[in-house]
């Protein structure tokens, strides 16, 4: 009689006594002798090492096509991005005017209203006296609009006029700089052709 013993048995169990049989090497059984062996010196309960192989499989013909179209995809969407970071900035700025506008018109200021429909009738009179050509249609709305807006905002009107006035002042000196230049290389030209050698 052998007497099995393991640690993860219950009390009970692992004083109980059981016979073991082992196969001798010419193959005829027989009773163990008396001792003491540990659960897990038994082939009933050890287990087998397993040699798990992991093998990868190969790309399927789905996943070569994905791989194909990202690669033909991927100068697209680069140019996506580079455009979209040139473009951000704008779009912000512009969802950024939107929720001022509607911030100030949720709260407007005293008599708002009335000063919009002013500067309005004025540009609909703009256009109403425009009749014939198509220059007047666009000066008289606009320069009607900017009087009656001056009226309302001074100060507003004040600095459009003196940053308009300076880029106006600068586009008339820069074109009269390149006219100048234009009809120096013209006399230039003419000066040159006519002379003759001297011998």
């Amino acid at each position: 009689m052998l007497k099995v013993t393991g640690s993860t048995m219950p009390g009970a169990l692992s004083l109980m006594s059981i016979t073991v049989f082992a196969t001798s090497d010419d193959g005829s059984k027989e009773a163990v002798g008396a001792a003491v062996l540990d659960r897990d010196d038994l082939s009933l309960y050890t287990a087998p090492q397993q040699r798990v192989q992991s093998v990868e499989p190969g790309a399927s013909q789905l996943e070569q096509n994905v791989a194909a179209l990202r690669d033909r995809v991927k100068p697209y969407a680069a140019w996506c991005q580079g455009a979209y970071g040139n473009i951000k900035p704008g779009v912000q700025r512009v969802i950024q005017f939107g929720s001022d506008t509607y911030a100030y018109l949720n709260d407007p200021p005293k008599d708002f209203y009335a000063r919009a429909g002013v500067i309005g009738f004025t540009g609909v009179l703009g256009l109403f006296l425009a009749r014939g050509s198509r220059i007047k249609r666009l000066v008289y709305p606009a320069g009607l609009v900017a009087v009656s807006s001056s009226l309302y905002y001074p100060e507003q009107a004040a600095a459009v006029a003196k940053s308009t006035g300076d880029s106006v002042y600068e586009r008339a000196v820069r074109s009269f700089a390149t006219v100048e230049k234009m009809l120096k290389t013209r006399g230039g030209d003419k000066t040159d052709a006519g002379s003759e050698p001297k011998p």
